[in-house]
């Protein structure tokens, strides 16, 4: 499963290794060092879903967001810091979710512009799955939702464009 989710990643060119890799393999050694606490609702659930279903989520805050969305590759040479400290990540062949700013997400690390925090309210999430897991995705994403709600969150869907390769 790690090789399809990983697979995912490659179809634009993207290497998923070292500290490239899916963040769900991250959650997992977090998990193990005792590294994973409390952070919102939304993240929680986040990370207790796909830590156990081996699918990388994204969440982001929709009030530090512009719409509208869509999930592309961004363009050669594009990153965006990730954390407080002011870290990059470069987005070269990385399938990302992108608002009308530009790229905020991806199955790797989430834009620091677009973060939760402790204020947040209203969130999207995004489950990067490849066709092949459909099936985990769609349990991953009933899980997801029953959590949310079991917390009193709204939860919908949304449809978002996806640029073809």
């Amino acid at each position: 499963m790690k090789a399809t989710v990983r697979d995912l990643f490659r179809h634009r060119g993207y290497k998923p290794t070292g500290r490239g890799k899916p963040a769900s393999e991250y959650l997992v050694g977090a998990a193990t060092s005792g590294r994973l606490g409390p952070i919102n609702a939304a993240v929680d659930a986040c990370n207790v879903v796909s830590l156990h279903s081996g699918l990388p989520i994204s969440v982001i805050d929709l009030d530090r967001a512009t719409a509208s969305f869509a999930i592309d590759v961004p363009e050669e040479g594009t990153e965006y810091v990730f954390n407080a400290s002011g870290q990059t990540i470069r987005l070269n062949g990385l399938l990302c979710l992108f608002d009308a700013d530009g790229p905020c997400a991806n199955a790797v690390r989430d834009s620091q512009r677009t973060k939760t925090h402790d204020g947040t309210t209203r969130t999207l999430s995004i489950i990067w799955a490849p066709h092949a897991l459909s099936e985990r995705r769609d349990r991953a994403q009933s899980w997801y939702g029953e959590l949310l709600r079991s917390v009193g969150a709204t939860v919908g869907a949304v449809e978002l464009a996806i640029h073809p390769a």
